[in-house]
């Protein structure tokens, strides 16, 4: 049993703000914040990832981002390193390496879809700027500080339509062992996220921020459990879109008894619980799937008179 926990401390959120637009391969817009539930597609171009690593490079990857985006992919989120528990650090030299095979073909392909990054490394985000991606996805966001000066890590942010700053401590290496919280996991999560938001984003900035309460990182199953149970709290207490990443992660082989290539369902569930507390984007590695449930949530919500189709 945990100990009774104090009263949390009001945290000062960021400017709610109009729905974000992020900027589609084919010119068109994509509206984030406006109660639609977007699908983010895992491209991951990792020999080392936990579920799919190894699986796409170069041209596989190209023609695999053809078919999430033919599957219904809104955003197709391209990674170059795994932040796994206890996965190496790539230097930004061999994630660019492996990015400029597949950015670059994505730009030329014109896909409706949203190009976002995944990645640590400034150098990095301003590559992929250079390549057209407008989404910026940061999972240790706290790793900037200091890559930049605080100048010029404004005016790279500035270069993209949208920001995820993902909840995280320690690196992949360390964050293992920071899983101690004071209190209510979601509490100590959302003050621990309006701080790095504060950090690194300034002014209007915080207008394009999207938040990630990083089930998983820095947290046990239990942690992880309990900040899915409680999304529609955080999503309230921040203030700003909600992005949710459970797909295929170990605290659902947990809960389930199932090993990682058998996560299918419990995922899909996963993202049905999120979108049913106001995510605005589930980040996803199973697109036909998780799509068809989701369009589920939608009907349900307009039959009870309000939503969005996914």
């Amino acid at each position: 049993m945990h100990a009774a926990s104090p009263q949390p401390q009001p945290v000062v959120t960021p400017a709610p703000g109009p729905p974000l637009r992020l900027g589609r391969g084919d010119g068109s817009q994509l509206t984030i914040g406006d109660g639609t539930i977007r699908l983010m597609a895992i491209l991951n171009l990792t020999p080392d990832s936990f579920f799919d690593g190894g699986r796409y490079a170069g041209a596989a990857a190209v023609r695999r981002a053809e078919e999430l985006v033919a599957q219904g992919a809104d955003i197709l989120d391209v990674g170059a390193e795994s932040t796994r528990p206890g996965a190496p650090e790539v230097p930004a030299q061999e994630e660019w390496r492996r990015l400029a095979e597949v950015l670059p073909e994505l730009r030329r392909a014109a896909l409706p879809v949203v190009l976002s990054v995944d990645t640590r490394h400034a150098e990095v985000a301003e590559r992929a700027a250079d390549e057209g991606v407008c989404l910026l996805n940061l999972p240790f966001p706290q790793d900037l500080l200091g890559q930049r000066s605080p100048a010029a890590l404004q005016a790279l942010l500035r270069r993209f339509d949208g920001l995820v700053l993902m909840h995280a401590r320690g690196t992949p290496q360390t964050m293992a062992g920071m899983c101690h919280y004071e209190g209510p996991v979601a509490e100590q999560v959302a003050a621990e996220l309006v701080a790095t938001c504060a950090q690194l984003c300034g002014g209007d900035l915080t207008q394009r921020v999207i938040f990630d309460p990083g089930l998983g990182f820095a947290k046990d199953a239990e942690q992880s459990l309990a900040l899915l149970g409680r999304l529609g709290w955080l999503r309230a207490r921040l203030g700003r879109p909600l992005l949710v990443g459970a797909s295929r992660k170990s605290f659902l082989g947990w809960a389930t008894g199932l090993p990682v290539q058998e996560r299918l369902i419990p995922s899909v569930a996963a993202a049905v619980l999120a979108a049913w507390q106001g995510a605005a984007i589930v980040r996803v590695h199973d697109v036909v799937e998780t799509r068809a449930a989701l369009r589920l949530v939608a009907a349900v919500r307009q039959a009870a008179g309000g939503g969005h189709e996914p």
